[in-house]
């Protein structure tokens, strides 16, 4: 069972920050993976960024952010396929290519650049980061990183430490409707019907894998 906390984000950080950097300098010099899970909405994203700033701020150079959005498949794929209905959800990802591209990133002495995703256009952008050589901490972020399922299942060896992210599935809908609004791409009506047929179901499919962290932070949230 992993270890439960209440925190808030900056609790969350302020927990995560001396025990990556305690867990680096142990490492000898090897690369180690840090893994932020956790459904859709749960703000898992913001926190990994901010906690790469955070440990680069104290040993510069040291971290580079990893996130799994950008193997989200081609729009054009998913279209090809019938399910953008479905779009985010564990079988519209390249799950086998972001877990070869992890396993490379462990070891890799060279620089390796790799894809991102921009909801801008709700696409994926190749070369959207490169990890420098001299990196000795990947901050792997997704939703998907602690999944038995499918290709999936080979993430979790590769995390040196996990953690997921909880906020309360309500909270979760409420950002995720924000958020889909703000691009002003679809119809308010759209986005509704999109996080119940797909963003929640994800949510609840992610909630299932927290067991497999080594920490969970519930996150004390303003409403």
């Amino acid at each position: 069972m992993p270890e439960t906390m209440q925190l808030t984000p900056q609790g969350v950080l302020s927990r995560l920050v001396p025990h990556i950097l305690e867990m680096e300098s142990a490492a000898g010099g090897r690369r180690i993976a840090i893994g932020m899970a956790g459904g859709p909405g749960t703000g898992k994203s913001t926190l990994a960024a901010e906690l790469v700033a955070m440990l680069n701020a104290v040993r510069p150079g040291s971290t580079a952010l990893v996130p799994m959005d950008g193997f989200h498949m081609k729009h054009a794929k998913i279209e090809a396929m019938g399910e953008t209905g479905r779009k985010g959800a564990p079988h519209t990802f390249e799950g086998a290519a972001f877990v070869s591209f992890l396993h490379h990133l462990k070891r890799a002495a060279e620089p390796v650049s790799g894809p991102g995703y921009s909801r801008k256009i709700e696409d994926t952008v190749d070369d959207a980061f490169t990890v420098a050589p001299d990196v000795k901490v990947l901050v792997v972020e997704g939703n998907y990183l602690l999944l038995t399922q499918g290709p999936w299942a080979g993430v979790k060896s590769l995390l040196d430490y996990a953690v997921f992210i909880h906020v309360p599935r309500d909270l979760v809908e409420a950002r995720l409707l924000k958020r889909h609004g703000e691009e002003g791409l679809f119809s308010e009506e759209r986005n509704r019907a999109h996080i119940a047929r797909n963003d929640l179901p994800n949510y609840d499919l992610v909630e299932a894998s927290r067991e497999r962290a080594d920490v969970v932070f519930e996150m004390d949230v303003a409403r």
